[in-house]
């Protein structure tokens, strides 16, 4: 079985190889702003996309997407900001989640949200 830690890589990993497949160019991984971070940052074509990916194992009552709180999105959207201070980016942003739930360890759901929250205006 694999640590929280452990299937969270493998969970990026595959939400990277999902992206790049889609035409996605991958910018960043785990980039830090803070004791914030966002999982990936991407772009598909002139938009800028900040993705937070959750992985679980096993049947759970929610979808792992469901599991981001108020505060999580507060967070990425802070550090979300700080990148695009950073590299003094003007592309239209876009907040997505990808969901990976595995069922065996091997076998695997990916769900891609696209534009699955918008940042609040406080």
């Amino acid at each position: 079985m694999l640590t929280t830690k452990e299937l969270g890589k493998k969970g990026e990993d595959l939400a990277v190889g999902y992206l790049k497949k889609n035409g996605y160019q991958i910018l960043a991984r785990n980039w830090h702003f803070d004791h914030k971070e966002i999982d990936i940052i991407a772009k598909q074509q002139e938009e800028l996309v900040i993705l937070e990916v959750k992985t679980r194992e096993g049947d759970y009552f929610e979808e792992p997407w469901e599991a981001i709180s108020v505060r999580k999105i507060r967070n990425l959207v802070e550090a979300a900001d700080a990148w695009i201070l950073e590299h003094k980016s003007d592309a239209t942003t876009r907040f997505d989640v990808v969901s990976i739930v595995f069922s065996n360890g091997v076998t695997y759901e990916l769900k891609h949200f696209e534009g699955a929250f918008i940042p609040p205006v406080n």
